[in-house]
């Protein structure tokens, strides 16, 4: 597939500005587990805060191949930054896109779009991972309010967000049709975090756990009716699993072009490294995967664009990104050597950043469950 010169446009624009404010602070930034808010800042006015967004609800008016492309240029330049711009525009933005009313687009879309918000979604409870309908968050109606109590665990930019997404149980006789969806901004009383997971790797995006303690939200903050929360939980993960994907490829395109570099400048036996075919073939194995995962990605956006089902796409963007990444920076650090192993070199945090893509937005095995159904 062939970009189009306003792809291209895109592309360059946030590809210079993350080469020129990110990619130089990552390690630091690892080191220190500090939030880029600065150049969260300078990223959201490019529109990538919410590039599917159309323009009058404060986004870019892009599309979901525009968003492969942006997300993996965030993350050639830091992984940890790229899952916090891409958390912000699926689920975030693609739900409020898709459930919410055109009064809570006015207080929660257009902000979140264009930067002036952050978003988190709370999904995973402690006791719960892959499986989405066994939520124990209550969220009890009381007039034209309703208290949520409960606790989520693994929320990205839960400590730094402006408002969370929140799927909490209405009605525990109806199993997964008693979930609903609510917005709720992170100063609501009763939403406290109460841990900061410390990360093997992605340590400059907060992972938190977060309480509900009686938060008392409106009525009209709930997105759909009672008993939507699940599909709209759902309908999120199609255009997630296409973002992951492609920080996957960003990251393994950061550490295979370090690779690449290195290779050339090291000496061993007389020459560069890179004369020696037995490193010829692993980068060439490198660039080979790379460009594979990036062209099932750019498939999957491109029916989601066409307004096609893509689900079983996305798993197979998402499955194969994800474990291509982590084959590519450990090869990335083979070629590196025993530097490979020190921070001196970026390799060695991009494959800690790079391990928990096979995890998050549905493991490879819900991956691997979901093409399988798709092909029953």
């Amino acid at each position: 597939m062939l970009l189009n010169p306003d792809q291209r446009a895109v592309q360059d624009a946030v590809r210079s500005y993350v080469q020129a404010e990110i990619a130089p602070h990552a390690a630091q930034w690892d080191r220190d587990k500090h939030f880029p808010r600065d150049q969260l800042r300078g990223l959201a006015g490019l529109g990538c805060f919410g590039v599917a967004v159309p323009v009058e609800q404060g986004g870019a008016g892009l599309d979901y191949l525009n968003l492969a492309l942006i997300v993996e240029e965030i993350a050639a330049g830091d992984g940890a930054t790229s899952t916090i711009v891409s958390v912000n525009n699926c689920p975030d933005c693609s739900i409020l896109m898709a459930y919410a009313n055109p009064e809570q687009q006015d207080r929660f879309l257009r902000p979140l779009a264009s930067g002036q918000m952050l978003g988190a979604f709370c999904l995973t409870e402690p006791h719960v991972g892959s499986q989405a309908d066994g939520l124990r968050t209550l969220a009890s109606r009381d007039g034209d309010n309703y208290v949520l109590n409960g606790v989520k665990q693994f929320v990205t930019s839960g400590q730094n967000a402006d408002l969370a997404i929140v799927m909490a149980v209405t009605d525990k006789a109806a199993g997964k049709r008693g979930i609903s969806a609510f917005v709720v901004p992170t100063v609501t009383p009763g939403y406290s975090v109460t841990r900061l997971e410390d990360k093997m790797g992605q340590r400059a995006s907060d992972t938190a756990q977060i309480q509900f303690d009686n938060c008392r939200i409106p009525l009209a903050n709930r997105l759909g009716d009672e008993g939507q929360g699940l599909k709209i939980a759902l309908s999120g993960l199609e255009g997630g699993r296409i973002g992951i994907a492609s920080q996957c490829v960003g990251m393994a395109r950061a550490a295979f072009e370090a690779a690449l570099a290195y290779s050339r400048e090291r000496s061993a036996f007389g020459t560069a490294i890179f004369n020696h075919q037995a490193v010829q073939f692993k980068l060439a194995e490198m660039a080979t995967q790379i460009e594979a995962a990036r062209q099932l990605i750019w498939h999957a956006a491109c029916l989601k664009d066409a307004g096609l089902p893509c689900l079983k796409e996305a798993a197979m963007a998402k499955l194969n990104a994800s474990e291509m990444a982590e084959r590519v920076c450990s090869a990335a650090i083979q070629v590196f050597g025993g530097y490979g192993y020190v921070n001196d070199f970026p390799v060695e945090r991009i494959y800690r950043d790079v391990r928990v893509c096979q995890i998050y937005e549905g493991t490879s095995e819900v991956q691997k469950m979901l093409i399988a159904r798709a092909l029953g």
